[in-house]
This record gives C-alpha cells, structure tokens and sequence, in this order.
C-alpha cells in the first residue's frame, strides 16, 4: 500500500545520498516531488528516473541558503501539485574538521547558514503553504553529533545541527494545533559521498564503524525509510523528537 498517495514533497538535498534515496522512496510510495539541489544536471536525472518508473517529480536547483530558491520551491509546489504536504530539509554539509579556535568566521557562517539557516528560511515559506492544507509533517535532518556525543573538529557542525533540534521543538509547539508536526531524524554514520569524504581510508571508516553497536554504517536507503514514517500518517502522533536512527552510537560504549 502507497503511504503517501495524493501528497506533495519538498526534498532538499535530493541529489545524492540520503536525500536521493527519500526522492526514490517517497516517489515509489506516491508521493509528488519538488528536488532541490545544487546540480542540475543530477536532478534532471533523477526526474527522469522517477518518472520512467511511473513517479511524479520536478528538479529546481539552487544554493539552499537562498530565501528565494525556498520560496520557489513552495511555489512550484503549490503551482505545479496543489499544495504541500511534506517537507524533508536534508541539505546539509559537514565542513573541515579544524579546532574550534582555527575555525574562520567566514567557515562558522557557511556552516550554520547551509545547515540551520536553510532549514530555517525553508520553514518560514513551507509553514504557511502546509497550514493552507490543514497541516502536514515537516522534517529536518539533523545527526547524534552534538546530541548525544561529541567529536573534535566539529564545532560547528554540531552546533548547526544540535540548532535544528531546537528549531524542531519550537515549531512543534507552536504549530502543532494547526496540524503541522516537525521532527528532526538522526542519522548515525552513513555511507553516503559526503560520509566516505569524512573517512578519507579504510582504517578510518573501520574505526567510525566500530563506534556503532551494529559495527557498520548505514546504507542511505536505511535512513529514508525512516524519513518515510517520519513524513507518512503511521507517524500521526508524533512530534517534537529527535528520532535516533543510528545504529546505536549513542549507547555504545564497548
């Protein structure tokens, strides 16, 4: 049974990773598409992937931190589908690992706007356009790091995304008598491109493995389907969490 028959997604982020994998799943379980990212090229692709396996989906590419690319995406939405239901806010990045005190103010700001302002101005415009529809699920990509560990270098990377968490919770509160439900999804270690850039040798990855319970990382395609019960209604009292999807690094200690 399709989970999202009749309803309409954003999804930045949407062309590698995990954000393409969602792209694949919400498309296969119904849903309509708005993919965001920055190559266009990649979307086009993907569109067209999505659409010769019987799906709905169409490609605005753009630099997320961009106040007007969100309003578009909203726009094309709502012009193109009738609405918005769902909005994954996947687009993110990690940065250089550096020291804190190496780190640029020109590096903080690329980070914090690319992680937690993009979330934020694609929230201002999705918010209206989901309470247009009576409510909907919004969902923020968030991870443990800066939750429930902390690793050297990344300063600012945790300090982006333990801010989505917050955002998460305050939307929650406020709009969640209107129907919108905001959830941020924590992914664990992830054999993405952007997760491998970050394990630059085998031993490197070996290590971030064994820092995992299930000692390995998660194929991206584990991380959509939680983004999957995260956006669909088996997730209908559900909000406000910061859902831990990742193969126990929070709790391992051995």
């Amino acid at each position: 049974m399709q989970q999202l028959t009749g309803k309409v997604a954003i999804i930045t982020g949407a062309s590698s990773g995990i954000g393409y994998e969602a792209a694949k799943l919400f498309a296969r379980e119904g849903a309509s598409l708005v993919l965001v990212a920055r190559r266009q090229a990649e979307l086009e692709k993907q569109v067209a992937q999505i659409e010769a396996a019987g799906g709905r989906a169409v490609a605005l590419a753009g630099d997320v931190r961009d106040d007007a690319l969100a309003e578009a995406a909203v726009s094309l939405a709502e012009t193109r589908y009738g609405g918005l239901d769902i909005a994954f806010n996947n687009a993110g990045m990690t940065g250089d690992a550096q020291p804190l005190h190496q780190v640029s103010p020109e590096a903080w700001r690329q980070i914090l706007d690319t992680n937690l302002g993009s979330a934020f101005l694609g929230a201002r415009h999705q918010i209206p356009a989901l309470l247009r529809r009576g409510g909907g699920s919004l969902i923020f990509t968030a991870t443990f790091v800066g939750h429930t560990a902390a690793f050297a270098g990344m300063g600012a990377y945790a300090a982006s995304k333990a801010g989505l968490i917050g955002l998460t919770q305050a939307i929650a509160s406020e709009y969640g008598a209107q129907g919108i439900r905001a959830n941020a999804l924590l992914p664990g270690g992830t054999d993405t491109p952007m997760g491998r850039a970050s394990m630059p040798s085998p031993e490197a990855r070996r290590y971030v493995e064994n820092l995992h319970a299930l000692k390995r990382l998660a194929a991206p395609q584990e991380i959509a389907r939680s983004a999957l019960y995260l956006a669909s209604d088996a997730s209908s009292f559900t909000t406000g969490t910061a859902l831990l999807v990742d193969g126990g690094v929070s709790i391992h200690r051995g």
